[in-house]
């Protein structure tokens, strides 16, 4: 994977069109501006009830967007990163039905995972209580065969998500075509879509146990076989997404977006400085992602202390809330179905009350932190929340989730917060001090992000009390640079 920063999309919500409207976006608007970009799910159906992460068929490219070969042009020239829904699959999906109609005699039958598959003689309220749940409610959801019984089918997300049996012969079966049709198709870069909840044991969370860490093992290693690299996804307490990080290629860093806010919003850099200390240096950094903003990555969990304190996570939510002027509210927890217990549905724009500067320092933040930058498109383009797809849908996370025309496009290259933020990017990419070594050091209110490689050195030094920034350049003979606030009318 290049270091360089990388663009995370839908490929008919960016454009309003399919994947060679976004090819040519990249190769036109956006040349040379990301090396990589993740393609949202772009199976058949895209628009399912999980916006593509419920697939109906994993293997197929829904023809709205294009075909393979649509995706394997788009791989001339960018690294492209696809997700591994390595969870679950449509309850619509020809396999599923074909069980509800054949039951044991279909050969699909031990692909899917049943409550008896763990429980035998059914699980007790104790152990379901141990369970680690991303939603409220139950992990199972009751279907009906054909021939009338009733079966508790293991549902980590919603009823219409299956969960696939990884461990059973036609689980594995069906990961390794998914798998090796995507290298056939210059896929580079996997991202192991909920693969935390993949293996479950009685008496155990069924969350990132470590049959679940031998299982991201193992299927990193045939993805490295076939010659893509594997990115975990998983949101959870930060020790955690420490751990992960020697187990796969790389990791996301979710701590980052909600201690980028508490930074800004309580001024105050001691526990990004903390985290930066100790973080995965093998992550992609994110600030907004198609999903809600993560806070379990950065809070308390059990006795384990956070990065933050409960009442600090607390202040951070509303402080979203109020910036937002409540939209974030009306798509968060219970206000909105699809709901997450761990994340704030908001754009990240609109979560710092879409202030300018403040945006664009907190994506210096993250361009100078450890690891590969990620941009989802509604960031790119500073987008605000989209109320009107939210008032359509109720879907909580479709709040972040705008279609994009190319008049939408064409009126966001002209504003100053997307002009100044593309001039980061280009920053980021290319100067040779972020492949070099990383450190940081600072007070209550101020922080130096330093990259030194070979006497060339990048510093984002930045001052909460008097809220100015500036990028320091220094070869070893002159020190150049900026002030990141003229980013916003030009460089100076």
């Amino acid at each position: 994977m290049k270091n360089r920063v990388q663009l995370i999309t839908y490929a008919d919500r960016i454009t309003g069109h399919d994947l060679s409207a976004l090819d040519q976006l990249l190769t036109t608007q956006l040349k040379s501006l990301f090396s990589g970009v993740h393609i949202l799910p772009f199976y058949f159906p895209i628009d399912g009830s999980d916006a593509g992460f419920d697939p109906i068929d994993h293997t197929q490219v829904d023809p709205r967007l294009g075909d393979w070969q649509t995706v394997r042009q788009i791989g001339q020239h960018s690294e492209i990163m696809a997700d591994l829904i390595v969870n679950h699959m449509s309850a619509q999906s020809e396999e599923f039905l074909d069980v509800l109609a054949n039951a044991e005699a279909s050969p699909y039958w031990d692909l899917f995972l049943k409550e008896t598959d763990i429980f035998p003689a059914g699980i007790t309220q104790q152990q379901a209580k141990q369970i680690y749940r991303p939603r409220p409610g139950s992990c199972f959801s009751q279907k009906t065969l054909n021939d009338g019984r009733v079966i508790n089918f293991w549902t980590t997300f919603t009823d219409n998500q299956i969960d696939i049996n990884v461990e059973s012969p036609a689980g594995q079966a069906y990961l390794e075509r998914v798998l090796t049709l995507f290298a056939q198709n210059g896929v580079k870069i996997i991202r192991l879509d909920a693969a935390g909840y993949a293996i479950k044991r009685a008496g155990t969370s069924c969350f990132m146990t470590d049959e679940s860490f031998a299982f991201v093992d193992t299927l990193s290693r045939r993805a490295n076989e076939l010659g893509m690299e594997t990115i975990a996804e998983i949101h959870s307490h930060f020790e955690t997404q420490i751990a992960v990080a020697n187990r796969v290629n790389r990791v996301y860093d979710f701590a980052l977006p909600p201690l980028v806010l508490h930074t800004l919003f309580s001024l105050n850099c001691t526990a990004l400085l903390h985290w930066l200390d100790i973080a995965p240096r093998n992550c992609l950094t994110v600030l907004d992602t198609h999903d809600g903003i993560g806070i379990i990555d950065a809070g308390p969990q059990g006795e384990k202390p956070g990065l933050l304190n409960a009442a600090e996570v607390d202040a951070l939510v509303e402080k979203i809330h109020t910036n937002s002027d409540g939209q974030s509210r009306l798509a968060t927890g219970a206000a909105a179905s699809n709901l997450d217990l761990y994340q704030v549905n908001c754009t990240f724009y609109d979560a710092l009350g879409q202030d300018d500067f403040a945006y664009l320092l907190a994506r210096a933040i993250q361009f100078f932190s450890p690891g590969v930058p990620q941009v989802y498109y509604a960031g790119l383009f500073a987008v605000p929340n989209a109320m009107a797809l939210l008032g359509k849908t109720n879907v909580g996370r479709d709040i972040n989730r705008p279609y994009l025309t190319g008049l939408d496009l064409n009126e966001a290259f002209e504003r100053p917060i997307v002009k100044g933020l593309m001039k980061l990017i280009e920053f980021r990419n290319t100067h040779d001090a972020f492949n070099g070594d990383f450190s940081c050091t600072g007070t209550a209110t101020t922080a130096q992000l330093s990259w030194q490689k070979h006497g060339q050195i990048a510093q984002l030094n930045f001052d909460l009390a008097k809220m100015t920034a500036e990028i320091i350049i220094d070869n070893g003979i002159e020190k150049t640079g900026f002030v990141l606030a003229d980013l916003l009318v030009g460089l100076s």
